[in-house]
């Protein structure tokens, strides 16, 4: 009995030999050269074999002949794609979902030309509208949340996983996406299960690795981080430019870690930015020049960080580049006291029973604070969540305007959003029920209306330091909030930023009455025991001595998900004081800005050194 030609062509192709399967499918098509299935498999032949020009032509005659099929006009797409055909594949991907708008595979494929094309914003529209339709495929959620991280859509991206357990084992690549996208969720002891689980099954990719590597590096784990780094270099299996980059970055990393300066330095200049947009590389390479002194190299680095940086904001957040846009959104609305009064009386927890807030301007000591608080056992924290934020934003789906409508909020509706706030908190945090919480993050100081309004007893700390230390140290960060990588763009927007948020949480603590301890990072800096005293007495805990053993909590921790990650693993030092005082010209244009806000907190610029 004789085979039929497609069954001879397709055995050709699963047994792994494209080239034969595409003589079977030539010397079929002699006869019958519109037949459709063979042309479909010889183009199939061809893309395996990488003869795109020719693959990309047998697709586009399937097309021709049969207009109608999505499957033709997706598999041409794919092929254009592949051959770097990036409009002509966008116009066909566009074709075929309009043959089958229900197609979520031509929808993933499309999604992922999108993030190809930097075109953030339309790849999580076209992904989020697949995973309405398939909310049970992995592929799908994880490609969806690359493009919701990409717009740095984090609550999105947090949501999209949530079942990721259940996926076990992936593929290699999507297992090691998701390890991506976990780290920069912060959860590091998620991401080296996930590699070294892949690693386990493909212990040849590199890329893996390379990222685990450097997640033993963020948990402290350096002498694990530096084996692996040298089982890779001495495997000489790279030969690719962007693993022998990434493999010096990592290096520098190491050197860094160890105190040699000189030698981060080296590494970093003789990688460069592992690509066009790598603004990291910059950051991280004038730290380092900061550490050696040689501010002018600081400086000429950072300014070629921000400018790569905002080009990316523009794909980002192009809605904040709008005339009048403003630079920071959460703090245009105020409440005054005439608008308080109008708020309904309502029960709320007890100062006890309400979590503990650290807030103050990003940079400020808040991180250093946390994990004293962390290090005490009636006190448990949960690194920075942006918690507030999400809660109000799922009112603004309904309407809501903040900080306008406050007085909307009635018993029901409060209890409600503090039942959603625990449950996010529990999400975040293996809760210990005897701890009360410590909830730090900086710029919850414009969120102070919806703190009070759902917990009015709680106990707040606000972080303080000198206005010009704080500025130069967010310029110096590489921030993953638009918010925040928009504001520190430029050494005037950021002070404006840091005005714009004090005289926004000051009139707002005045209004409610706040409970308010104020820490200042230069008292906490000269006497550590008696601040840490001051501290624990007005939260209401006994024996501050816990707290002054943070360095080593802080270590036992792992992974700290904030820029401070290497600073808060080491006793309390005077390394950041008075550091702009070296900057002085730098910060200049700022201090005209920043006057009110120093001279409110009695802070002078003539005193740096």
């Amino acid at each position: 009995m004789t085979t039929p030609p497609t069954q001879q062509i397709v055995a050709a192709l699963q047994a792994g030999h494209p080239a034969e399967a595409e003589h079977l499918a030539r010397f079929y098509l002699q006869p019958r050269p519109q037949d459709e299935n063979l042309l479909l498999l010889l183009a199939l032949s061809l893309q395996q074999q990488q003869k795109l020009t020719e693959a990309v032509a047998a697709y586009a005659e399937l097309t021709r002949l049969f207009p109608q099929s999505s499957l033709h006009w997706g598999n041409y797409a794919t092929a254009l794609r592949d051959l770097g055909a990036l409009k002509e594949a966008e116009a066909a991907y566009v074709t075929s979902l309009r043959l089958d708008p229900a197609n979520t595979e031509q929808m993933l494929n499309y999604g992922l030309l999108q993030m190809q094309q930097l075109d953030y914003l339309g790849a999580r529209e076209t992904l989020l509208d697949a995973f309405a339709i398939d909310p049970q495929s992995p592929a799908i959620r994880i490609h969806a949340a690359h493009a919701c991280s990409a717009c740095r859509d984090d609550y999105r991206v947090d949501e999209l996983l949530k079942p990721w357990r259940q996926w076990l084992p992936l593929e290699a690549e999507l297992q090691f996406e998701l390890a991506r996208l976990k780290l920069a969720l912060g959860e590091a002891n998620t991401v080296q299960l996930l590699l070294e689980d892949m690693l386990a099954r493909s212990p040849s990719h590199l890329q893996a690795k390379l990222l685990l590597a450097g997640v033993y590096e963020r948990v402290n784990r350096l002498d694990s981080a530096e084996a692996l780094l040298q089982e890779i270099i001495a495997s000489h299996a790279y030969g690719d430019d962007a693993v022998r980059r990434e493999i010096m970055h990592q290096q520098a990393m190491l050197a860094l870690r160890k105190g040699d300066l000189a030698g981060a330095r080296a590494w970093l200049e003789r990688a460069g930015p592992r690509n066009d947009g790598d603004y990291s590389h910059y950051f991280v390479l004038a730290g380092v020049c900061d550490k050696l002194g040689d501010l002018k190299a600081a400086l000429q680095a950072l300014e070629v960080a921000h400018a790569w940086q905002v080009e990316e904001m523009r794909i980002v957040v192009p809605y904040r580049f709008a005339p009048g846009a403003p630079i920071l959104p959460s703090a245009e609305g105020r409440v005054t006291e005439a608008d308080y009064r109008c708020w309904p009386t309502l029960s709320a927890p007890s100062a006890a029973l309400s979590p503990v807030f650290i807030v103050g301007f990003p940079r400020s000591g808040t991180t250093l604070l946390e994990q004293m608080l962390d290090a005490h056992p009636r006190l448990q924290s949960m690194d920075e969540r942006p918690f507030f934020n999400i809660l109000v934003d799922r009112l603004e789906e309904q309407g809501f305007r903040f900080p306008q409508d406050m007085h909307k909020l009635d018993q029901c509706d409060c209890d409600e959003l503090r039942k959603a706030y625990v449950s996010m908190a529990c999400t975040k945090v293996p809760r210990r029920w005897d701890a009360q919480l410590v909830d730090k993050n900086p710029l919850n100081m414009l969120w102070l209306p919806m703190i009070h309004r759902l917990f009015p007893e709680a106990k707040i700390i606000l972080a303080l330091r000198h206005p010009c230390d704080v500025l130069l140290s967010n310029y110096m960060q590489n921030f993953r909030s638009t918010v925040l990588a928009m504001a520190c763009s430029s050494i005037e927007k950021l002070a404006t930023a840091y005005v714009t948020a004090m005289e926004c949480w000051l009139q707002h603590a005045q209004v409610f009455g706040a409970n308010v301890f104020v820490s200042r990072y230069e008292d906490l800096v000269d006497n550590t025991p008696e601040q840490t005293r001051k501290i624990a007495e007005f939260i209401g805990v006994e024996d501050a001595a816990p707290m002054l053993n943070f360095d080593r909590h802080a270590r036992d921790k792992g992974y700290i998900a904030t820029p401070s990650y290497t600073q808060v693993i080491v006793p309390v030092n005077r390394k950041g004081l008075n550091r702009w005082g070296r900057y002085r010209d730098a910060l200049a244009p700022a201090l005209p800005i920043l006057q009110p806000m120093l001279d409110h907190w009695g802070y002078s610029t003539d005193t740096a050194s």
